[in-house]
């Protein structure tokens, strides 16, 4: 049917002010038949695989889609909850956070909207614009759950976004949040997860700070994604007032042939182990909330790759997910940025 928006400009209503916070996506079932829908839409996304186009859907098509859905499915069976994928619930839970937040803020006079969606998968970005506009969002804040900005996360976005808003007749004001990397209250928020896993565990002999991987080449075409992530581990560093040998930075996550941005965690994680580091924990500052990339190949197959190689113990640190002071940096990027209209 296409992207509504708003039927009608009606200068009777009363303007609201539209948030809505976006993560990657999640398959709606741990199924191979959900991964194929979940990963076609994923993976067609030229945002995401930089091959042209003819060769890519081949490949895609004739390849990957016939044999990644079924692995996959295996692995997101192993964290599936109740509540269904992590990803979801927590960004669920966030949203929520956030929209109380912001209501004891403004109060319900000056009335703020949280809605959720996931740049693949369900609720679609598509869907979740809609139901602001239609609840009368005249003005609409965007902020991707990716603390560093790269163009095949939050530059989707903006690019579907757009996409969308191109069609319709009239656009509300609109902002959007290319990244929070540097968020002081950000940075203090993964300092504190960490210090507060070490309150509770002897603190190991190195901190690994694992990031989602990209292709070596995004970073030579200009993607700022890599500096991104070196600043923020610097700030989490300096907050916990380590060094440089004391603290790592990794990339995880990759696939294909080509080189992506190293080290790579799993050859790091294996070198040290080999090199009699005996403990290590682990953080991943890039992901806003716990979900495949995290719950299993960082906390189950990273650390089997650790503990084979020789080292004695491996700690992964939870994501941030909906802890409170998480919730208050989001909130609070979120209120620097929507203060004015709400005077």
């Amino acid at each position: 049917m296409g992207f509504k928006g708003l039927k009608d400009f009606d200068h009777k209503t009363k303007p609201k002010v539209g948030v809505l916070i976006t993560n990657l996506g999640t398959p709606q079932a741990a199924t191979s038949k959900a991964l194929k829908i979940y990963l076609k839409q994923f993976l067609s996304d030229p945002r995401v695989v930089e091959i042209p186009r003819l060769i890519w859907w081949f490949i895609l098509n004739a390849v990957i889609l016939n044999i990644r859905p079924k692995r996959s499915a295996k692995l997101y069976q192993s964290v599936w909850t109740e509540r269904g994928s992590p990803l979801f619930f927590h960004t669920v839970d966030q949203a929520n956070a956030i929209q109380e937040k912001l209501q004891q803020e403004f109060g319900d006079h000056k009335e703020v909207i949280v809605s959720f969606a996931m740049r693949y998968g369900q609720p679609s970005v598509e869907s979740e614009l809609e139901k602001l506009q239609q609840q009368g969002a005249w003005k609409i804040l965007v902020l991707p759950l990716y603390p560093q900005y790269s163009g095949a996360t939050t530059g989707s976005t903006f690019d579907m976004i757009s996409k969308l808003f191109n069609a319709t007749r009239w656009i509300p004001n609109f902002r959007f949040i290319s990244s929070y990397h540097d968020d002081d209250r950000y940075i203090q928020a993964c300092a504190d997860k960490i210090k507060q896993h070490w309150q509770q565990h002897e603190p190991a002999e190195k901190l690994l700070l694992s990031y989602h991987g990209v292709p070596k080449r995004y970073l030579e075409s200009g993607d700022p994604y890599y500096c991104q992530c070196q600043k923020t581990s610097r700030l989490i560093r300096e907050k916990l007032g380590l060094d440089e040998t004391q603290c790592i930075t990794t990339f995880q996550s990759r696939f294909g042939k080509a080189e992506w941005l190293k080290p790579y965690t799993d050859a790091t994680l294996k070198e040290l182990g080999k090199n009699d580091t005996q403990s290590i924990d682990v953080f991943c500052p890039g992901f806003s909330a716990d979900c495949l990339e995290t719950l299993e190949e960082i906390a189950v197959e990273n650390r089997d790759y650790f503990i084979e190689a020789g080292g004695q113990r491996y700690s992964y640190i939870p994501a941030l997910n909906s802890d409170s002071n998480h919730i208050d940096a989001l909130t609070h990027i979120i209120k620097q940025n929507i203060s004015d209209w709400l005077n």
